[in-house]
């Protein structure tokens, strides 16, 4: 089986905490992504997505001055770089989540890749993983 430092996003964009709701959808828009980790240092403080823009930034009155951190997932969800890929996509399904992020291991928690269910699709043609992959995506429906 593949583990999920062979199909992550090895060069995560990320943002200081400080950064305003326009600085992180500007990084969306110009690196094509959904998903910003914010970071203070070395820590990861929260995970802002486009859907939380919308829906806790813009649905909410917030102005796109306000700091992102208002609005991120506080909680950052993540998994490990040597993790079986079956295993992140359960992972995934338990959380309702279709990205998280990876870290080097239980000992360096060091941020080094992000993980997707699209990474795990573009990759992955194991019978296991695909049946996985349809089990994260039917929350969806």
């Amino acid at each position: 089986m593949m583990q999920a430092n062979e199909v992550m996003t090895t060069r995560p964009e990320y943002l200081n905490a400080d950064a305003s709701i326009r600085e992180v959808a500007k990084l969306m828009r110009d690196t094509d992504s959904g998903f910003e980790p914010l970071v203070r240092g070395e820590k990861v403080e929260g995970v802002l997505t486009d859907r939380d823009i919308a829906v806790r930034g813009t649905a909410e009155g917030k102005n796109p001055e306000d700091n992102a951190l208002d609005i991120a997932t506080q909680a950052a969800l993540y998994t490990f770089s040597d993790t079986d890929v079956v295993e992140v996509l359960k992972n995934m399904q338990e959380q309702k989540v279709q990205r998280l992020l990876v870290l080097k291991s239980p000992d360096q928690k060091d941020l080094v890749g992000i993980i997707t269910v699209g990474d795990i699709a573009d990759q992955c043609k194991e019978e296991a993983v695909i049946k996985e992959l349809v089990n994260c995506a039917t929350h969806y429906r």
